[in-house]
């Protein structure tokens, strides 16, 4: 009998520790940026309006970022607010509704093995390179290829690892950018990643379906993105994307390279060259764009300065540049900024 209580205790013990395991709580994690910056453009007029960044001659404010995630057990939650114009009236179409915030992730996600996951809610897009929080990109104005794209994808998604170096994401999404589509789910997307050697992603992206805004209704965007840390210093980036709108009803087609170089760990340089060609519709000409960005991220603790200088050509005056006088058109526009961006 005294035996059988001790296996009995023994067996009680191990389903409680196993029990614990799968429902154990991680702590609530509090993450989130604060970011200002000051901007000249040498025309002395907002020219190059590529959704941030725009005011000219002044001090001016990015947005505030609050992001909250919490994990029990293979459940988990991200919910992430942003206030301030690069969080709100600059990234996101104006609902009119008096809202004073504006929600970049909400969503939940279940792990329901180590290799299969499934989340569903309001989530930052899986297309292109860049996103809206300064935290995540190296430059601070943001690339043609960024504004043309959608920002967010509401939707529900499945992930399946194949292995460490191969993952596949299939999706239902909304129309870009909307919390809720009255057109219904509209939109399938799907996400490829592969990571062939040591410090070298690539994620092929997919999205087709109805999209709103722009005019273009449906179309299909493909878009690869793609990271190498070459050495301890060097880094190389690149994002091309192609997005073209059924009944050729235009769309646009870009590619941006990404050098980065690490002096120290507390200075880096980088150069974001791209190219951006808008679509004619229906046989009318294409417009195309070249545009350089000269940036430096010098790091004090969670804050990063970043002086940058940005040059833009426009060969057909699709970005409607001006010269000083504010009247004459040009092709080109150039720009000096400096922004402060603190991370916790």
């Amino acid at each position: 009998m005294k035996l059988k209580s001790v296996f009995t205790l023994a067996l009680l013990s191990l389903a409680s520790a196993t029990f614990a395991q799968e429902t154990a709580e991680a702590p609530l994690q509090i993450s989130g940026s604060v970011d200002t910056y000051f901007k000249y453009d040498f025309a002395k007029a907002p020219n190059i309006k590529t959704y941030f960044a725009n005011e000219q001659n002044s001090v001016s404010i990015g947005m505030i970022d609050l992001a909250l995630k919490k994990t029990t057990g293979k459940a988990s939650f991200v919910g992430e607010l942003s206030f301030g114009p690069r969080g709100q009236a600059q990234s996101i179409l104006p609902s009119g509704d008096g809202e004073s915030f504006h929600i970049q992730n909400l969503y939940v996600n279940y792990a329901f093995t180590d290799k299969f996951t499934m989340t569903a809610g309001y989530m930052g897009t899986f297309i292109g390179y860049e996103v809206i929080s300064p935290v995540a990109n190296f430059n601070y104005s943001t690339s043609y290829l960024f504004g043309a794209g959608p920002f967010q994808n509401a939707g529900i998604k499945g992930t399946y690892a194949f292995s460490d170096k191969v993952s596949l994401m299939l999706g239902l999404f909304n129309d870009w950018n909307a919390y809720q589509d009255l057109n219904g789910v509209s939109s399938v997307g799907a996400q490829l990643m592969v990571s062939p050697v040591k410090g070298w992603t690539a994620y092929i992206n997919v999205l087709n379906g109805y999209h709103s805004a722009g005019g273009y209704g449906s179309g299909t965007i493909v878009d690869l993105t793609t990271t190498y840390q070459v050495t301890d210093k060097f880094k190389l980036g690149l994002n091309a994307a192609d997005y073209s709108a059924s009944n050729d009803n235009g769309g646009y087609t870009g590619a941006a390279l990404y050098p980065q170089y690490a002096f120290t760990p507390a200075v880096s340089l980088g150069l974001r060259g791209e190219y951006f060609n808008l679509k004619g519709v229906a046989g009318a000409a294409d417009a195309g764009i070249i545009s350089g960005t000269l940036s430096a991220n010098i790091k004090a603790g969670g804050l990063t300065f970043i002086p940058e200088v940005r040059f833009d050509n426009d060969k057909d005056y699709t970005q409607s540049f001006f010269k000083s006088d504010g009247i004459t058109p040009t092709k080109s526009a150039s720009q000096f900024s400096l922004a402060a961006v603190y991370a916790f």
